[in-house]
């Protein structure tokens, strides 16, 4: 009969690193590959826009009032959302409009007010990669997916740190650098254990920090903050496509504290809001105020993008700010619809600290905090999720014995600690979704799998499997 172990055993981190490995290397390999696409969208949409990069500057711009017309005649029917000032005196003004839930960017040459282009705002590169990213375009249950292997990968990487580190004093080869000549068994180890440390806390970071958008974890945040009172619950990321999409058809003043992401709105008592706001400046005096609030904005020289948007609601204010992704430099302005006076500025560093925390967190999470070095780092991190991730897979292949999965076997019973399960449990009340799917887990463990010989042989959770199993080493 084993005995139980007085602590964590080597093989016990190892069998939880194989299986949370296991599992979240699809999608480590899903989020690296669209994660770095993310990373480099601006640059990819600046080489889409370039043929609109280099407009004339020769003559006067037309009103800003006319190019919104333009805008709104190249998508009849729809509403005005926002007007983003052109970047340079060469760039074309971007104009968003919305029509129903859809909503369209209309590029339009600031000075003869020919139409460039028109983009469904949904398909554009940022936009739509960042769904796949964090939704794989099947919305909530995307979302649910993805914030799941992205919890199960902490425990992958916090157990592979544990097999890394050092107990003998043989020197650093194999733990700071690869031994790339000792055969193919010690080099796909080495490679990728080494690679494994050099990452490890840049891949935490990237984890963690994109917890906020997902819509689980994200939610339970909005709800924490709210019980607890620690700060207002109007945050300037939203956990789902669908709760940003519903934010086109909400107007800005009911939205404040709101959580759009579980709002139907398809209702009735939504439609006047709905109306609101596609026919939100379609009237000859809203053109008209809009030639103020621009007079007014860009002079300031907020940080690109910049935009200036109508009010939602009849009498309502004009508001402005810069959207830019380097989110300690936003600026949200509130002008005055007659005068275009600045009624209320609000800078990044006058909002909560949480959401100071978590704004900072987004903008290096999406490579925008310190410009190219932010994405080259973002960069090196994906490169070493994939590096991770097919070592792993080649080990394992190269290593499974015939005729089950291959999990290291089990030595003895664990015998949980205090500091152990105090770890898990802070762990699973942080991140919610790991806490569930560990007790389910366990509970799928002890009542089913280990009840099926068939499934308890391959998968290596009792002690009566092939001897070779038995003998694997990392």
């Amino acid at each position: 009969m084993k005995t139980a172990s007085s602590g964590l055993d080597h093989r016990t981190v190892w069998r939880w690193h194989f299986y949370a490995g296991l599992f979240c290397i699809p999608f480590i390999l899903w989020l690296s590959v669209t994660g770095t696409i993310f990373l480099f969208h601006p640059q990819i949409q600046r080489w889409l826009d370039r043929p609109y990069a280099h407009l004339t500057t020769i003559g006067a711009p037309a009103p800003v009032s006319d190019q919104v017309r333009v805008a709104l005649a190249a998508v009849p029917g729809s509403g005005l959302h926002a007007y983003q000032l052109p970047f340079t005196d060469e760039a074309p003004a971007q104009v968003l409009v919305g029509k129903g839930l859809k909503e369209f960017r209309v590029y339009v040459h600031p000075r003869t007010l020919q139409v460039l282009k028109v983009d469904d705002e949904d398909k554009r590169i940022d936009k739509f990669v960042s769904r796949l990213h964090g939704e794989l375009l099947i919305g909530n249950l995307g979302s649910w997916i993805v914030e799941l292997a992205a919890s199960w990968a902490v425990i992958m990487i916090v157990t592979g740190l544990f097999l890394w580190w050092p107990t003998s004093s043989k020197g650093v080869a194999g733990v700071l650098y690869p031994r790339l000549r000792q055969g193919q068994r010690i080099f796909w180890r080495d490679i990728h254990a080494v690679t494994g440390i050099y990452i490890s806390v840049f891949a935490l970071f990237l984890l963690f920090t994109g917890l906020p958008w997902a819509k689980s974890w994200g939610g339970y945040l909005k709800a924490v903050r709210r019980i607890t009172g620690t700060a207002p619950v109007k945050q300037d990321w939203v956990t789902s496509s669908k709760a940003e999409i519903a934010a086109r058809s909400t107007p800005a003043d009911t939205m404040d504290g709101m959580d759009m992401g579980g709002m139907d709105m398809s209702s009735p008592e939504h439609a006047e809001h709905r109306k609101h706001m596609t026919t939100a400046g379609q009237g000859s005096a809203s053109y008209g105020q809009i030639d103020t609030m621009v007079g007014v904005v860009a002079p300031l020289h907020l940080t690109n993008p910049v935009l200036v948007s109508p009010p939602r609601r009849p009498g309502g204010n004009w508001t402005a700010k810069s959207d830019t992704r380097d989110r300690p430099l936003r600026v949200d302005l509130v002008l005055d619809p007659h005068t275009g006076a600045i009624l209320q500025r609000t800078d990044f560093r006058q909002k909560a600290l949480l959401d100071r925390i978590v704004g900072t967190g987004i903008a290096a999470h999406e490579g925008q905090l310190f410009g190219l070095a932010n994405q080259l780092l973002g960069l090196f991190t994906t490169l070493g999720l994939v590096t991770l991730s097919l070592s792993g897979l080649v080990m394992w292949w190269r290593r499974r014995p015939e005729g089950v999965l291959g999990a290291p076997a089990p030595i003895r019973r664990i015998r949980f600690s205090a500091g152990l399960i105090v770890f898990l449990v802070v762990f699973g009340v942080y991140m919610p979704f790991l806490g569930v799917s560990l007790v389910l887990v366990a509970l799928t463990e002890r009542f089913v799998l280990r009840r099926i010989p068939a499934t308890r042989l391959w998968l290596g959770l009792y002690p009566g499997i092939p001897k070779e199993a038995a003998t694997l080493r990392v």
